[in-house]
């Protein structure tokens, strides 16, 4: 039996949920992962899964031996990656998980040229809005949008995240005007259910130290993802406050109009940005660095998707938007 290879084909299924998919991960048969975990059962003299018709769940001894062969296989992947460091030439597997909507977007467009650029580099991506624990589920690298939170993990800033309140032509032709941020007290807005608090937040750009000015915002519509929300924006229905990673595109076709220019808007008071984020290592993995890196130089400065004006407008000093705690590497 090809132990380690058995171990990498359980490991999948439990974090798969059945042999099916952990198949389809590992580019092989589902009868060859069946095997490879019968011929663990064998030696070990244990049941590993309690087996239904559609998933796989971990008896009490196959979830201990899980948390042990994880570790292994977690541990073989530092030490390759130690390894090859020492000729610092980037190679092995990066568990990567990145937000569904920016992966989408920004993420997934570049990887076809850096699977090109470094061929001995192999990506697991997974598509979450739930930040996980990066240690606990064995992941190499996380693309994280907003304030930093996990003060264990090393952070390098790839991006600054701006919102902007926008809205459809045909939406602000039918409305009143909006000229101050109170305005939108009269306005139909359209809530990120995930905000901290009921309230936008906007400082003046041209007045430094200003205190925010919170707007309490109510509407017809409420989602806990941000993509809903951009759709309802430019088929008219209100007024959002969206990334422009997300909303970039849409105003420079006219989709949309950026509203309030003259104003940093935000959902929240705290500092963020756009990180990609990483378990501490004594060295930074040569893996993880090209991804970051490649990512970086891909977005470019400012990044490709701000409208043109947003980045003259936001390069006061006091923008909360541009300042961040994190490491660099």
């Amino acid at each position: 039996m090809d132990y380690l290879g058995a171990l990498r084909m359980f490991v999948r299924a439990v974090e798969a949920g059945s042999f099916s998919k952990a198949a389809i991960a590992t580019n092989t048969k589902t009868s060859t992962v069946s095997r490879a975990i019968a011929s663990l059962e064998e030696d070990l003299g244990v049941s590993l899964f309690h087996r239904t018709t559609r998933r796989a769940h971990l008896t009490e001894p196959g979830a201990t031996f899980y948390e042990h062969a994880r570790d292994v296989l977690r541990g073989l992947e530092e030490a390759r990656d130690a390894a090859s460091a020492m000729e610092g030439r980037p190679q092995g597997l990066i568990r990567l998980h990145v937000p569904s909507a920016f992966a989408r977007l920004h993420i997934m467009p570049f990887v076809p040229d850096f699977l090109a650029a470094y061929p001995d580099i192999r990506l697991d991506v997974s598509l979450t809005d739930v930040r996980v624990d990066l240690l606990s589920v064995g992941a190499d690298l996380a693309i994280r949008i907003g304030p930093l939170i996990d003060s264990s993990l090393l952070a390098r800033k790839l991006a600054p995240h701006r919102r902007i309140a926008c809205a459809s032509p045909a939406y602000l032709d039918r409305t009143s005007p909006i000229s101050e941020p109170i305005d939108l007290l009269q306005h139909n807005c359209l809530v990120y259910t995930l905000q901290p608090t009921d309230r936008w937040f906007f400082r003046h750009q041209a007045k430094a130290g200003d205190a925010f000015e919170e707007v309490p915002v109510t509407g017809t519509l409420r989602a806990d993802d941000s993509e809903p929300l951009r759709d309802a924006a430019v088929a008219g229905v209100g007024v959002a406050l969206l990334p422009t990673w997300l909303v970039g595109e849409d105003i420079k076709a006219g989709r949309l109009r950026y509203l309030l220019p003259e104003w940093s808007s935000m959902i929240a008071t705290k500092p963020g940005g756009i990180f990609g984020v990483f378990p501490p290592h004594r060295m930074v993995p040569p893996k993880v660095r090209a991804f970051l890196d490649f990512a970086q130089k891909r977005f470019g400065k400012p990044p490709y998707w701000d409208p043109d004006w947003t980045e003259d407008r936001h390069k006061t000093s006091h923008d909360v938007t541009e300042q961040d705690g994190s490491e660099s590497v």
